[in-house]
Parts: C-alpha cells; sequence; structure tokens
C-alpha cells in the first residue's frame, strides 16, 4: 500500500503510553483468545466481562517513555483518514446521510475508555459508547509474528474492521445487537456477534474496493494480505492455536473462511446493502 506522505486523519489522539487490565464494547483478538481458553478449561463462559461496558473508572494513564512506533503511527493516521473519506462518500451516494467522523486512540499497555479499559492484551477494538477506535500499536507486530499475517495492508485490513464497526454505530446495527443480549442465551448471542463481526469484514472489504478506486493506492498482493489478515483471526483457527480443540458454540467472530469470504464479497459488491449478513442463511 502506497502510504507514505499522504495525508493523515486529524481526529486522532496519540496517548501512548498507557497502562491498564480489561476492556468493554466489540472484543478484540486477545479477549477472543482468553474467553476461548476460559470456556474450555472451566466449561463456563465470562459473561460477565462480556457484558461489561460500563464507564471507565477516573485516573491518569501513566508515561512510559519514548516510543518507538512513529512510523506504525503514521501509517494508521493515514489510512484513518482513507477511512474517513471513503465512508463520507459511501454515506453521500448510498445513503443520501452524513458520515460522523469516529476518533482514533493510540496507546500502549492500556488506557482508559467509555467502555472500561483497553489493554493491548485485547487488540484493537471499537468502542461504541464514545465512538473510538483503539489501538495498541504492538498488534500490528504480533499480527506477523503470532498470527503468521504479515503486510502493510494486513494492518490497513484491522482499521478498517473496526471502522466498520462505527459504521454500523451509525447505521443503529449494534445497538440492535446489545439489545438481545439479555433476551438470548450465551450459545445464541455468539451467534448474533458472528453476524455482527462478519459484517465488519464485509464493510472492510467494501472500504478497500473504494479506496483503490479514488486514490489507487494498492500494490499487487495487498488483497491477500487483507484475506491473510482476515483468516488468521478466524475462530476456529484461534481455538486450534491456543486450545488444541474448536468449540462452535464459542464462536463470537467467525471462521476463517468466513472472514475472508466476507471480505471478498464486500471488495467485489463496494455497497453497505450487499452486506445484510443478518438475514442469511448463507454465513
Amino acid at each position: 500500500m502506497r502510504w507514505k506522505g499522504r495525508q493523515t486523519s486529524s481526529n486522532v489522539e496519540d496517548r501512548r503510553g498507557s497502562r491498564g487490565r480489561v476492556v468493554g464494547g466489540t472484543i478484540g483478538v486477545g479477549t477472543i483468545i482468553f474467553f476461548i481458553a476460559y470456556t474450555l478449561l472451566t466449561g463456563e463462559v465470562p459473561t460477565e466481562m462480556l457484558q461489561q461496558n460500563q464507564p471507565a473508572p477516573a485516573g491518569q494513564t501513566q508515561t512510559t517513555g519514548h516510543d518507538r512506533n512513529d512510523e506504525l503511527a503514521e501509517f494508521a493516521k493515514v489510512v484513518f483518514k482513507d477511512t474517513e473519506d471513503v465512508w463520507s462518500k459511501v454515506f453521500k451516494d448510498e445513503l443520501h446521510a452524513s458520515y460522523r467522523y469516529p476518533k482514533l486512540v493510540l496507546y500502549s499497555g492500556s488506557t482508559p475508555a467509555a467502555c472500561g479499559m483497553a489493554s493491548s492484551a485485547t487488540g484493537p477494538f471499537y468502542c461504541p459508547a464514545d465512538e473510538k477506535v483503539y489501538i495498541d500499536l504492538d498488534f500490528f507486530r504480533d499480527l506477523k509474528r503470532k498470527f503468521g499475517a504479515g503486510g502493510d495492508f494486513a494492518m490497513a485490513y484491522i482499521i478498517a474492521h473496526e471502522v466498520g464497526h462505527h459504521v454500523q454505530n451509525l447505521l443503529g446495527i449494534t445497538r440492535q445487537v446489545q439489545q438481545q443480549r439479555r433476551r438470548l442465551s450465551q450459545t445464541a448471542y455468539n451467534k448474533l456477534s458472528v453476524r455482527l463481526e462478519l459484517q465488519a469484514d464485509y464493510l472492510a472489504g467494501v472500504w478497500a474496493k473504494h479506496i483503490e478506486q479514488m486514490k489507487h493506492v494498492l500494490d499487487p498482493g495487498d488483497i491477500q494480505e487483507a484475506i491473510n489478515a482476515a483468516a488468521s483471526v478466524g475462530d476456529d483457527r484461534l481455538q486450534k492455536k491456543y486450545t488444541g480443540r474448536v468449540v462452535p458454540d464459542a464462536f463470537t467472530h467467525g471462521t476463517s473462511e468466513q472472514r475472508a469470504r466476507w471480505f471478498i464479497k464486500g471488495f467485489k459488491n463496494g455497497t453497505i446493502k450487499g452486506g445484510d449478513t443478518f438475514n442469511t442463511n448463507d454465513l
């Protein structure tokens, strides 16, 4: 992806250096791993952590010193700007509506969020309560080292997926799903969560199609990098890697095949309306 020297987003909070422990909002990759291991070892689902959506406790972040992720930070800001440009156009053209910009929060260790405490252990996530995307930049190194998904467009996919959750929030989809939490069993709610996450993958694909049409910044192999990234964080692959077992009832994000397929579908279709994961039997 050709990103150097391009315009960056101004909707960024750089809090690198914070420390903490847990997070609410949409679930990050690290949290998925925790849920998988906890459930298989204890036979129970950590529902309190799943249901956490309370304001963060008061407190100041702790600075840990000079941060060496400046290039990754610049990259994230460029991609975030690209999401702003794409979704502003798509909302105007397809929905005849204005797109409300989210904010990108860059941090290290942990930082307060309106959904709890953002922690590096949870991976990137979107908090609908404050409309912010939280990213510990060290995750991008983990994406290649731990999940085998290298390349700059793999990182761009992660950002685009989280911004996809913001799009869902603006459309009222997130609220509709969250309202079902207390009405459904954990297994049933997990299945609903899978549909929400696959739709965010689809929206990431929509973004990828439009950013190439608008700015022509993709390099050969970029889309494959995004596909590899989507597949690398599939529930089945993570469960197998970290527990040695695959438990479909514990899926919250979808299989590797599903995640890659919905991203590809979004890239091919390029429209919001083509990504209704809630009214299809073909997940």
